[in-house]
């Protein structure tokens, strides 16, 4: 048995994604029950499906982080725009000083759409135009090196990219960041941008739908997919929003398939709990992975059908947002800290007819209630699993929940 680990408090938390900027934005599509899902136009990759697309990210950075400038540094800029976030951060590294203050972010593709680009405009010699040979942006590290940049950060800068789970793991990097005493506060999150690589490197998979997602449904035909950017705030105790535990597994059964009685699934799940030291019947809501894929799905419910009671509440929101990939793991996150502050859960948007193998849990509308323990599943390509542990704590010294 895993011993449980001391409560970590989300200071703030915020998500921009295709229903907006925000937890306002992510309220309102969750109340009004509303996909933001539309069919596909991005940029020059004509490929018939349905996106989560997040408009306005044509302007490009302020001056002084101008040389970053690329989609997926706008739409981390974007984020952290929102929700007073920057505001957040930088009261964090008042109290604690710039070196005391970790940048953990997560991400699948990070800037290769500007790689990508620089590719298709080769020189005679098969080299990048000048202005697009900027080694700093051409990196996976780019993003966590950027939002660090911005906030003028200076404590451990890791960046995680482990498929569909990376924006979920870097909870976990940060609370033990925090319980080793190498740092006092934590900015994690991730972000992820659309990009010809994952448009079509999902289509070659077969695993991209031609309609809105379903997720669960006995219709379900594949992803689609979206992209979104969302940051959290952790510092050491306790807090009215706190992350109580975490679980990771590896099962690598296959690249891109999960192990068919998700196995690694229920390890990240088992190790989660006991971390936070409760039980499978105390949790009240849990988002979801639920991507729409046939193996997924059928995985992920069999998994909830075995272990969760009928009164849990489980949904997925990938119909709101499509798969955002190393930035899902984060707007998972947003979602459950959501339904704990706000009583609001999510139903599952699209979804018409649960396929027969899913138990009572998975719920196809939004209901409010009282939410005081919340799960986040995430579980990516190579059997990269990670499910974390929300809970509901005491209010903040002047009385008020964290935001």
């Amino acid at each position: 048995m895993l011993p449980r680990i001391a409560p970590v408090q989300v200071t703030r938390y915020t998500a921009t994604t295709a229903v907006g900027d925000g937890k306002a934005a992510l309220l309102a599509a969750l109340t009004e029950h509303r996909s933001g899902l539309r069919p596909n136009a991005f940029g020059r990759h004509a490929l018939a499906t349905w996106v989560g697309q997040v408009d306005g990210l044509d302007a490009p950075l302020p001056a002084s982080i101008a040389r970053w400038d690329c989609r997926n540094h706008r739409l981390a800029w974007r984020g952290l725009c929102a929700d007073g976030f920057i505001d957040a951060a930088q009261a964090a590294r008042r109290r604690h000083g710039a070196a005391r203050v970790a940048v953990v972010m997560g991400t699948s593709t990070s800037s290769l759409a500007e790689t990508e680009d620089a590719y298709a405009h080769l020189d005679a010699a098969g080299r990048f135009p000048a202005h697009m040979g900027r080694q700093e942006v051409h990196t996976l590290h780019s993003i966590g090196a950027f939002v660090q940049d911005a906030l003028g950060l200076e404590g451990p800068c890791l960046t995680v990219s482990t498929a569909c789970s990376s924006s979920a793991k870097v909870f976990a990097v940060a609370e033990r960041l925090l319980r080793l005493g190498l740092v006092d506060a934590a900015v994690v999150g991730g972000t992820d941008t659309l990009c010809g690589s994952v448009l079509f490197g999902f289509n070659a998979l077969q695993l991209v739908s031609p309609e809105p997602c379903r997720p669960f449904d006995v219709r379900r035909g594949g992803i689609n997919l979206g992209e979104a950017a969302g940051f959290a705030l952790l510092e050491r105790g306790p807090g009215a929003l706190q992350l109580l535990g975490h679980g990771e597994a590896s099962d690598a059964h296959h690249m891109s398939a999960p192990h068919p009685q998700g196995l690694g699934a229920e390890r990240a799940l088992d190790d989660a709990l006991a971390r936070a030291g409760v039980e499978a019947q105390d949790i009240d809501h849990i988002n979801l992975h639920g991507t729409a894929s046939a193996k997924n799905d059928e995985v992920e419910a069999a998994l909830v059908a075995r272990r969760f009671p009928a009164r849990t509440h489980a949904s997925s929101t990938k119909g709101f947002t499509g798969h955002t990939l190393g930035a899902a793991g984060i707007v998972g996150a947003a979602f459950s800290l959501l339904a704990i502050e706000t009583g609001w859960m999510a139903g599952t948007v699209n979804t018409d007819m649960l396929d027969p193998l899913c138990g009572p849990q998975i719920r196809l509308q939004p209901a409010h209630a009282e939410v005081r323990l919340a799960l986040s599943h995430s579980f990516g390509f190579g059997g990269t699993n990670c499910v974390l542990v929300f809970g509901r704590g005491a209010a903040t010294g002047d009385g008020k929940a964290a935001q």
